[in-house]
């Protein structure tokens, strides 16, 4: 298991309006060391703060070699390219099938911890002018991750991401995906879930939901923003 992991870049974003909404998803790359706070990374926004951001989503993960993928499926001109997907950290190397739900990470300073996978939302097909952008992610499991912040503190792109810490009963995030979205009612698929301790409070409330009522939660509004 390597447990070091080199960023590629850090990515900080303002609210402005853009494709038709308001959102802070067009990041730019910063070079110098910032603070890591609990809500997230100074200079960082978030335009919907209920369903982004917060002390469980305080940080978005994309693995870079995931758009090589999307310029073949789409064949599109739109360029390709972090941090086309809202995301604030860069990486190669760490994909969902690499990445544990709850594993612990010290970058620089910061401790930061495996929250869930990223919820993908019809502001990416604004973004991406596709209309089932995210309809096409969640069903592939290439959605990256999100942290909490255990450990506020200085980070930069110079240090590396330091694995310290993996539950023994850990899921991967594309385990975790396809389960809470590919098998969405499967009962013992869905108490497996429940077990990770480290899942985010908003995801947990779901399955216990989904538990007893045997009901999926509507997701056009999320994928599609109308329903």
């Amino acid at each position: 298991m390597k447990n070091k992991h080199y960023l590629t870049n850090i990515y900080c974003g303002k609210v402005a309006e853009r494709y038709g909404i308001e959102t802070a998803i067009d990041k730019q790359p910063v070079n110098t060391s910032l603070y890591l706070s609990f809500d997230g990374l100074a200079g960082d926004e978030c335009a919907d703060k209920l369903h982004h951001g917060g002390l469980e989503r305080a940080l978005h993960q994309y693995p870079a070699e995931h758009y090589a993928y999307w310029q073949e499926k789409y064949n599109t001109d739109n360029t390709w390219q972090a941090a086309g997907m809202g995301e604030n950290i860069s990486s190669t190397g760490m994909t969902e099938q690499t990445v544990y739900l709850g594993d612990r990470y010290q970058w620089g300073e910061a401790i930061i911890e495996v929250s869930q996978p990223r919820s993908p939302c019809f502001k990416l097909n604004k973004r991406w002018g596709i209309d089932n952008l995210s309809v096409d992610m969640q069903d592939v499991s290439r959605s990256g991750w999100l942290y909490r912040v255990i450990q506020p503190g200085m980070v930069s792109v110079d240090e590396p991401l330091e694995l310290i810490a993996r539950i023994d009963n850990a899921m991967t995030i594309t385990e975790v995906c396809e389960t809470f979205f590919g098998d969405p009612l499967n009962n013992q698929k869905l108490l497996a879930l429940k077990k990770q301790s480290t899942l985010s409070d908003s995801w947990m409330e779901k399955i216990v939901q989904r538990l007893a009522n045997n009901e999926v939660e509507n997701w056009n509004f999320r994928l599609l923003d109308h329903a």
